[in-house]
């Protein structure tokens, strides 16, 4: 995003920043502190944070990660967000904050809450059977990415079709499914409980 030029297939960054300066005023608002003693703790110019915060700034990943830093967040806290329950994100989607030094563009799927663990199982499948759960403990959510293959997943009345590197996010404490829909397909699964 240092340059600000669009690229093929990813979405505008304008929304992007926009949410990055109400997070950035948020968590600066939260730590009670100005944008002056902000700059100073995070090393950038206090011009530079006051043009963030309007949304007319144009933050690459160290910038971010120097203002989360300065403010006591993780990086996703300051470009991730509020979500729906469920949310598909699409191989190629999602808005990316690039790097100033490198060919390197990071795109968060999905923050951790506060008090959250999370569980990590790679899963291999086969077309057949679906595979059907039962809702989980309250408050769990999955977060699947398809590695290879296509599968039908997600809340078992509205599951989505997904391919390789697509991203669904579903309430786990409700029933919910996955069926491969070609053979080798493989993901990882990612369950959250709070």
């Amino acid at each position: 995003m240092a340059d600000g030029a669009p690229i093929p297939g990813e979405p505008s960054p304008l929304g992007l920043i926009a949410s990055i300066a109400t997070s950035i005023r948020r968590e600066r608002e939260r730590a009670g502190l100005s944008l002056s003693e902000l700059a100073r703790r995070s090393g950038l110019a206090k011009s530079t944070l006051s043009q963030l915060e309007a949304g007319t700034g144009n933050p690459s990943v160290e910038t971010l990660w120097a203002l989360g830093v300065a403010l006591g967040v993780p990086f996703s806290h300051l470009v991730d967000p509020p979500r729906p329950a469920v949310r598909v994100v699409r191989a190629g989607e999602g808005e990316a904050t690039r790097s100033e030094h490198a060919d390197y563009a990071a795109t968060l799927l999905a923050s951790c809450p506060p008090g959250a663990r999370r569980d990590i199982y790679r899963i291999e499948a086969q077309p057949g059977e679906p595979r059907l759960s039962d809702a989980h403990m309250p408050h769990t959510t999955e977060h699947l990415v398809i590695g290879a293959g296509r599968a039908l997943a997600g809340p078992a009345g509205e599951p989505v079709e997904l391919g390789p590197g697509d991203y669904l996010t579903y309430p786990g404490d409700a029933p919910h499914v996955f069926q491969a829909l070609e053979p080798g397909t493989s993901a990882v699964i990612v369950m959250e409980h709070r």
